[in-house]
């Protein structure tokens, strides 16, 4: 009971459910939340730091700055903003200018990619077919996903791909560049309130032993200096019998490519990513190419409990 009055006691007040029903939506930073209120710094610093204590809100460090968003369990906070006037004035200004910071952002962060040359949309780069390859993974996924983890996320495609089956999705990458574009992307989409993303290194995952159910890496993996240690760490937080998918190029002679690109790959077979997966206690239950300029292959894997005995044949699709 005690605390329920602190997180009510914490959210009885008009700017702090401001406060909430803009993080809500999506993780800000405190420089944006001072733009949107129109208030001094330290006195929105105070009003977050009641919230994070509260367990309200989660303070998410990204460099020098720090993001806020509503925590993936915190159901109280849901309760009293759909109990808030959706039209209520304030919170549509809120809204308004929320948004407008979101895509001054996402500008921002598209001239630099631009303006540095950066593909940071891989497969267009490379001309692989997008469409085969979401379709494929979405094939390959549960269902229903309780909590999914997106290493190296990128721009945010794969969160956009599974927001209708994820519960929660976390999508985590070294770039604030393409952290930028992501929080647009899921803030433009309305999904925000279930998928958030945060600044994290590969073989270092800001995420608890055994807390997700999916943890996928799309054309991440060929640029790892230690691939068998980031599977190693994606399957650190997966519960026994999550699911593990790693999307990536198939073996190719394309040096061009890896120059160009900084690959330091030259894609993966089977065997490979086999032994890898079987040295992160994950057993390798499926594969599937898919063809195209360049082929690229998806490895489905299963997190094994301790006590597992020596995993199935994978099987070819």
């Amino acid at each position: 009971m005690d605390h329920l009055l602190a997180q009510l006691r914490a959210a009885a007040e008009p700017t702090r459910l401001r406060l909430l029903a803009l993080c809500a939506r999506g993780a800000l930073c405190v420089t944006d939340l001072c733009d949107v209120l129109g208030q001094s710094q330290p006195r929105l610093s105070r009003h977050l730091k009641l919230l994070v204590e509260a367990g309200l809100l989660e303070r998410i460090p990204e460099g020098a700055n720090a993001y806020f968003q509503v925590p993936a369990g915190a159901t109280l906070v849901r309760q009293l903003l759909a109990r808030l006037p959706e039209e209520e004035p304030q919170l549509v200004a809120d809204r308004r200018q929320a948004a407008r910071i979101a895509a001054e952002r996402a500008r921002a962060a598209s001239e630099a990619f631009r303006r540095d040359g950066a593909d940071w949309d891989e497969l267009r780069a490379l001309d692989l077919p997008a469409r085969a390859i979401e379709e494929a993974i979405a094939e390959a996924l549960p269902e229903r996903i309780g909590r999914l983890v997106d290493i190296g996320t990128g721009t945010g495609g794969l969160l956009e791909l599974l927001a209708e089956r994820t519960g929660h999705a976390t999508g985590l990458d070294a770039s604030r560049e393409m952290l930028a574009l992501a929080r647009a992307r899921l803030t433009e989409r309305g999904i925000a309130g279930h998928c958030a993303v945060r600044q994290a290194d590969m073989y270092r995952l800001p995420l608890a032993d055994a807390s997700q159910d999916v943890a996928t890496l799309q054309m991440v993996l060929h640029y790892a200096e230690d691939p068998a240690a980031a599977l190693a760490e994606a399957a650190r937080v997966l519960r026994p019998h999550g699911t593990l998918l790693v999307v990536d190029l198939a073996p190719h002679e394309r040096a061009d490519v890896m120059a160009h690109h900084a690959h330091r790959w030259p894609g993966f077979d089977d065997a490979l990513i086999s032994q890898w997966l079987d040295g992160a206690g994950c057993a390798l239950r499926q594969t599937r190419e898919i063809p195209g300029a360049m082929a690229v292959r998806l490895w489905s894997a299963q997190r094994l409990p301790a006590t597992a005995r020596s995993p199935e044949p994978a099987l070819e699709l």
